[in-house]
């Protein structure tokens, strides 16, 4: 399974028709699934929280983390959490392409981060490409936010609540509307 696990972390693609991957795929899915319904469905210490997002991503998540459930992801194992980092209520995270938080970022709540995308074309449509998404450090990410495939956001920067992320997100800046766009520079 790590090997699988190292396979997504490089972000290569899954087709449907490869049946030893999808089931591979499947069955990180449910171990997923298994962790936040834990998660999601009793009253769990700040301390326990931290503890099942640890197994929940296979690494040792900061003490500083907090989260409110409840979250929801797809895979789980490729989510790498700073330190001093809040998620609030209801995010969902697709993460297979691998989501980077840094050190004092906030996710407000129903925040959704996608790295998947499927082929355009009917030949491909079945396959899953990921790209990774990467939050700097001291981030704002406003309720209701989605950010896509790819997409980098900067130190220090702000999305507003229900922005969608198509593009990179530059240091110290505030982006808000569908599609995101740069409203305005933060003072150092």
């Amino acid at each position: 399974m790590q090997e699988f696990i190292e396979f997504c972390r490089e972000g290569n693609s899954i087709s449907g028709e490869d049946r030893h991957l999808h089931d591979l795929l499947v069955q990180c899915s449910f171990e997923a699934q298994r962790i936040t319904m834990k998660l999601n469905s009793q009253y769990h210490s700040k301390e326990e929280i931290t503890k099942l997002f640890s197994e929940l991503t296979g690494k040792e998540v900061d003490e500083s983390f907090m989260c409110f459930p409840p979250f929801h992801t797809d895979f789980g194992k490729n989510i790498t959490i700073g330190k001093n980092v809040f998620f609030n209520t209801g995010c969902s995270f697709q993460d297979r392409g691998g989501i980077v938080i840094g050190d004092g970022t906030m996710i407000g709540m129903n925040v959704t981060i996608a790295t998947l995308n499927h082929g355009l074309p009917l030949e491909t449509r079945n396959t899953t490409f990921s790209s990774p998404v990467v939050i700097g450090k001291n981030g704002w990410i406003g309720s209701n936010a989605t950010i896509l495939p790819g997409v980098t956001i900067g130190n220090n920067a702000v999305v507003a609540a229900g922005a969608v992320v198509t593009k990179d997100v530059p240091d110290n800046t505030v982006v808000a509307g569908v599609p995101a766009k740069f409203v305005m520079k933060i003072d150092d």
